[in-house]
């Protein structure tokens, strides 16, 4: 963004925020794709492409919270300190509201199968690693009496 939030006009302000969205939908779907193949390098042990695959979904990630914090930022900016995507939604044409809301909900389901596919992963992850814990050093009480 080059200017201060301050000094954008609406009109800049809309079209920063509504650009944004889009960028986050194309990003998102970036995002949903590493994701996985993560989750078929995990599957396959392939460490140094899991490692690869981090570096490649990090900038993807600070750059779509950074437009989400600055999403945040113009709504309130524009609407008040509780104002939702919603109540920005209200505020445009009949046309520009249904496609901001359809890539809105376009950005919402990407997100979600972003949160999905990352939780799967996180546990093929968790659980290969308890696997390799129990094969590098056993079971703790195993045999314990109880």
């Amino acid at each position: 963004m080059s200017k201060p939030l301050a000094k954008l006009t609406r009109q800049q302000a809309v079209a920063l925020l509504l650009d944004g969205v889009r960028l986050d939908v194309q990003d998102g779907a970036a995002v949903r794709d590493l994701l996985e193949q993560q989750f078929e390098a995990a599957v396959r042990h392939r460490s140094s492409e899991l490692t690869q695959l981090a570096e490649q979904l990090t900038p993807l990630l600070d750059t779509m919270e950074a437009r989400r914090q600055q999403r945040v930022s113009l709504v309130r900016a524009l609407l008040g300190p509780q104002a939702t995507m919603d109540a920005f939604f209200a505020t445009l044409d009949a046309g520009a509201r249904g496609a901001a809301q359809a890539a809105w909900s376009e950005l919402e389901a990407v997100v979600t199968a972003c949160k999905a596919a990352t939780t799967r992963n996180a546990s093929l992850l968790a659980e290969q690693y308890t696997v390799m814990q129990r094969v590098l050093h056993g079971e703790d009480g195993i045999y314990a009496p109880r």
